[in-house]
C-alpha cells in the first residue's frame, strides 16, 4: 500500500511539473538567477567591443541657456568639447541663438551617451561648473532637475521658502550633500541635482516638502542622521525602523490655505446654528403674541402699525432735537467751595471791624481821663 501511494505522488508531481507553461521562450529560469556571486545592483561600465558597428541613425538634442551664461560657457567650451570627444559625442555652441546642441557620430558606441549629453547640456544651462557637469558623463552618475517655480504662487513666499533649503551660510545645503552623497545647487527657480539613483530620490522629496511647507529641511537632516546610523548595524537590516526615526507633527498656521478653510467651515456652521436658533426664537415669539396664527392680511397691518409707531418716535426725537437748540442757556451757580470762602471772607471782615471798635473806644477813654488831670496836683503828689 505504501509502494501505491508513493507512484501516486510521484505521477502527481510530474503532472504538476507538465502543467507548468510559461509565455515565452525567455521566461524560463535561468542557472544564474539563483547565483549567490552575481551583484544585480552594480553597473558595469560600457565595452565598446559590445557595439563595434556603432550607431544606425544620428541623435540630436539641443538646449537653450539663458544670456548671463554666454561668457562662461564660451571659455569653457574646449573643456566640454574635449570631454565629450572621448565618447564620439559632437557638440556645438550657438551664441546667436543661444543653444547648445549634441549628436552622435560614427566613433560612438554607446548608445545611451547620448542621453548622458542631452544632461550635460542640461545642467550647464542652469549654472553648473563645467568640471562638475562633466562628471554626469560617468555611468555611476545620474542627475535630476527639479522645477520649483510651480509649487508656490506667492513671490515672498516663494523667495523666503527657498532660502530656507539653502541655510545661513548654505549650511543646510552642505548637509544634505553630505548626507545624500549628492551634488546640489540651487538656481532660480529650479534645483539642480548630481549623484545616485537612491540620493537624487531623496532630495526631490526633501526640495518638494519644503517648498510645501510640510516638514523643514533641518527636520528632514535628522531623519537622515538617523537612518545612516541605522544602517551600520547589520542586525536591522530586516527591522522595521519606525521605533527610531523621530515623527514631527505638521502644525498648521494661521495663514495656511487649510487653516484658513477650517476657520471658513467654522465660521459657517456657527453662522448656520445662530440663524437656526434666531428662527426658532422668532417663532416661539410669534406663538406667543399670536401673530403665528393671523392671516397675511392681519401681519401686514400690524407691520405698518409698528412702522407708524417707530417713524412718530423717530419724528418726536427729531423735534426734541430742534426745539433744544432755541432754549436759553443755564446760568453758572457757584459752587460750594466759593460760598465757603465768600463766608470765611465774611467773618473775617466782622472781626477786624470789631477789633478796630474796641481799639477806639479805650483810646478816647484814655485822652478822658488825661484831659481830668491837674497838673500842680501831680507836681504836689510827685
Amino acid at each position: 500500500m505504501a509502494e501505491v501511494e508513493e507512484e501516486k505522488l510521484q505521477q502527481e508531481n510530474q503532472n504538476l511539473d507538465k502543467k507548468v507553461r510559461y509565455r515565452g521562450n525567455h521566461d524560463k529560469p535561468k542557472p544564474w538567477d539563483d547565483d549567490p556571486n552575481i551583484d544585480r545592483w552594480t553597473i558595469e561600465k560600457f565595452d565598446p567591443a559590445w557595439n563595434p558597428t556603432g550607431m544606425l541613425e544620428v541623435s540630436t538634442f539641443s538646449t537653450l541657456f539663458p544670456k548671463y551664461r554666454e561668457k562662461y560657457l564660451q571659455d569653457s567650451w574646449p573643456r566640454i568639447e574635449s570631454a565629450l570627444k572621448q565618447y564620439g559625442v559632437a557638440c556645438k555652441l550657438n551664441l546667436v541663438e543661444g543653444s547648445m546642441t549634441v549628436s552622435t557620430t560614427r566613433k560612438t558606441r554607446d548608445p545611451y551617451i547620448v542621453v548622458k549629453a542631452r544632461d550635460l547640456i542640461k545642467l550647464l544651462s542652469r549654472s553648473v561648473p563645467a568640471p562638475q557637469a562633466i562628471k554626469i558623463l560617468e555611468d555611476e552618475v545620474q542627475c535630476d532637475i527639479i522645477k520649483i517655480g510651480n509649487l508656490v504662487r506667492n513671490k515672498a513666499r516663494f523667495v523666503k521658502r527657498r532660502q530656507r533649503l539653502l541655510g545661513p551660510n548654505s549650511s543646510t545645503l552642505k548637509a544634505m550633500e553630505i548626507l545624500l552623497d549628492c551634488y546640489i545647487l540651487v538656481q532660480g527657480s529650479t534645483v539642480a541635482a548630481m549623484g545616485s539613483f537612491k540620493g537624487l530620490k531623496q532630495v526631490r522629496r526633501v526640495v518638494e516638502e519644503c517648498l510645501r511647507n510640510e516638514i523643514h529641511p533641518v527636520y528632514q537632516i535628522k531623519n537622515l542622521m538617523m537612518r545612516k546610523e541605522l544602517a551600520k548595524d547589520p542586525a536591522l537590516a530586516t527591522e522595521s525602523w519606525a521605533r527610531f526615526l523621530p515623527t514631527f507633527r505638521k502644525m498648521f498656521s494661521k495663514s495656511s490655505p487649510k487653516a484658513r478653510r477650517r476657520r471658513h467651515i467654522q465660521h459657517s456652521l456657527l453662522n448656520r446654528r445662530l440663524a437656526r436658533q434666531e428662527n426658532l426664537l422668532l417663532v416661539d415669539k410669534q406663538l406667543e403674541s399670536g401673530e403665528y396664527f393671523m392671516n397675511e392680511q392681519k401681519k401686514a397691518d400690524k407691520k405698518w402699525r409698528e412702522k407708524q409707531e417707530k417713524q412718530s418716535e423717530k419724528s418726536a426725537e427729531k423735534k426734541r432735537m430742534r426745539d433744544a437748540s432755541f432754549l436759553p442757556p443755564e446760568e453758572p451757580t457757584q459752587s460750594s467751595n466759593n460760598v465757603n470762602k465768600s463766608e470765611e471772607s465774611k467773618k473775617d471782615i466782622t472781626e477786624l471791624t470789631q477789633s478796630l471798635k474796641s481799639k477806639t473806644k479805650e483810646l478816647k477813654k484814655q485822652k478822658k481821663t488825661q484831659e481830668k488831670v491837674n497838673a500842680e496836683e501831680y507836681i504836689a503828689v510827685a
